[in-house]
């Protein structure tokens, strides 16, 4: 674990390095969790939301998009019931003066019982070899056995007190499993309060005039208000799909590991409106085809997993998780879930606007039910920056950093370098890029050794570099050099387009789904 830490530190350090994530406001000494893309970042942030736009306007012709405003009338808030039921569990630590969620406390916990599980079946492994039968030992070793059973013990207490919204049943697992302050070492802990996570400001210019408004906490209910403004002018018919992708703002407490969880973040999301009755069919429809979406960009299948929901949000009939696994373990990047007829029928409830949907074939008029899908844009950006980054020992006591990225995610998707600076190369290494750079993002590149520039390329991820040398000149002929093998070809200038095309196109990822 301390090891998959140390890894995690590193690529937060490239990712400043690289231009592809910076502190926000660092000349004032930053703030807390909140975070500016750079110059790399912005490229790859873009690429993956046009991948995940694509894949669901381009491929689904039921699915449109919106772009809905940030600020939205209050009463919005209280008919989702965010204003009420939007909170975090939190605790202070009297000595520490720190706050924490009592949640994420617990869960750490839990975290540290499976690590000591991990040790044990590690130890065995290492000790028996070939011979070794997991399944069997997890089931017969005493200390194993000793510590699932307590594992699942406090797992039940803790989904109980969170279903229950039960303060004090959190609060007494912390005390009973001697939970203590990562700061101050002590277990002087307040009780459980609830704090709510969202951002207020005011609207209007005096005092007494001005109106309460908030940030909004997610995007979906951007989609709901406008349901029927879509669904009239694009005469669209159930089942059929709103997409968006947006900022939202949560006031959280405990933001941590990198970009993971934010104060402002983006969103992907889409709501689906189905006939009542046919919701989890395209539940599992939803489920299996979000899941190809991720798998596509070929990060490894066995890096993802399902994970449902023990607690369901007040509004759902099913939820499930796709988690991704990160140095700091399997993580959610992106939630599916059934939300019934709940948000319809509360902004109809509030709004007194009628908001349902004629069928033509049942020949009566309902209340759509939803399925959503909802990812972060920074929590996939992280999976990818993750599974990507590569420390490389190369033959001779060499070594280089390359990030495998999805070609088509890339965000320099190739360099063009001229061998030396004179003899007429820049010149034609320039001209090469004027030709590509209306398709592919391309850099020129003529400083330091080609060696160095190569392995300034392979740190940001891109996938193609074309060296110009004095052979160019004659027969119109580069060297293409690969990132992930660094195997190089002689290739034609003619041909440069239509390679570099079948590798780093959207396309040829759309179809892989």
């Amino acid at each position: 674990m301390a090891q998959q830490e140390d890894v995690f530190k590193k690529i937060v350090a490239h990712a400043k390095e690289y231009g592809f994530v910076f502190p926000s406001s660092e000349i004032y000494d930053g703030l807390s969790a909140v975070y500016d893309y750079g110059q790399n970042g912005v490229e790859l942030k873009n690429n993956i939301k046009r991948y995940w736009w694509e894949a669901m306007t381009l491929l689904h012709e039921n699915i449109v998009g919106i772009d809905s405003a940030i600020f939205m009338h209050p009463t919005i808030w209280k008919a989702s019931g965010h204003v009420d039921a939007f909170n975090d569990p939190l605790i202070d630590n009297r000595d520490s003066k720190k706050r924490y969620r009592a949640d994420v406390l617990i869960e750490d916990h839990i975290a540290k019982i499976d690590e000591k599980i991990d040790k044990e079946v590690a130890k065995a492994r290492k000790r028996f070899g070939d011979s070794f039968d997991e399944a069997m030992f997890r089931q017969t070793n005493a200390r194993v056995v000793e510590l699932l059973a307590h594992r699942e013990a406090v797992h039940t207490r803790f989904s109980e007190a969170m279903n229950a919204n039960d303060l004090d049943g959190l609060r007494q697992i912390i005390i009973d499993e001697e939970i203590v302050d990562p700061i101050s070492g002590t277990k002087n802990w307040t009780e459980v309060r609830q704090f709510n996570l969202m951002f207020k400001t005011e609207m209007g210019s005096t005092a007494d005039g001005s109106m309460t408004v908030y940030l909004r906490p997610e995007t979906a209910q951007g989609i709901f208000v406008n349901y029927l403004n879509v669904q009239k002018t694009g005469r669209m018919r159930i089942p059929f799909g709103i997409a968006q992708i947006g900022k939202a703002f949560r006031n959280e407490i405990v933001a941590r590991q990198f970009i993971f969880r934010m104060r402002e973040f983006e969103q992907m999301e889409m709501q689906f409106f189905v006939r009542p009755g046919s919701e989890m069919e395209w539940f599992k429809y939803w489920k299996e085809w979000r899941l190809r979406w991720h798998k596509a960009l070929g990060l490894g299948d066995e890096k993802y997993r399902y994970h449902d929901h023990e607690k369901l949000a007040h509004y759902a009939n099913a939820a499930t998780d796709i988690e991704f696994q990160m140095p700091f373990g399997f993580k959610e990047v992106e939630g599916i879930h059934s939300r019934t007829d709940f948000d319809l029928s509360q902004h109809e409830k509030f709004s007194g606007k009628k908001i349902q949907y004629f069928d033509p074939e049942l020949n009566q008029s309902y209340t759509p039910y939803v399925i959503e899908t909802s990812i972060g844009v920074d929590r996939m950006f992280l999976s990818v920056l993750c599974s990507s980054y590569e420390e490389q020992a190369l033959e001779g006591g060499d070594s280089r950093v390359v990030l495998h990225l999805p070609a088509a995610l890339a965000p320099v998707k190739c360099a063009v370098m001229p061998l030396v600076r004179k003899d007429g190369l820049p010149e034609k290494a320039r001209e090469i890029v004027d030709e590509l750079k209306f398709d592919f993002t391309t850099h020129y590149e003529e400083k330091d050794s080609i060696g160095k520039r190569y392995r300034r390329q392979d740190a940001i991820g891109t996938p193609f570099c074309i060296t110009v040398d004095h052979q160019t000149l004659e027969d119109n002929t580069v060297t293409l050099r690969h990132r992930d093998s660094m195997e190089q070809q002689r290739i034609s200038i003619a041909d440069l387009h239509s390679l570099i095309h079948s590798q780093v196109s959207l396309n040829a990822l759309l179809r892989k789904i």
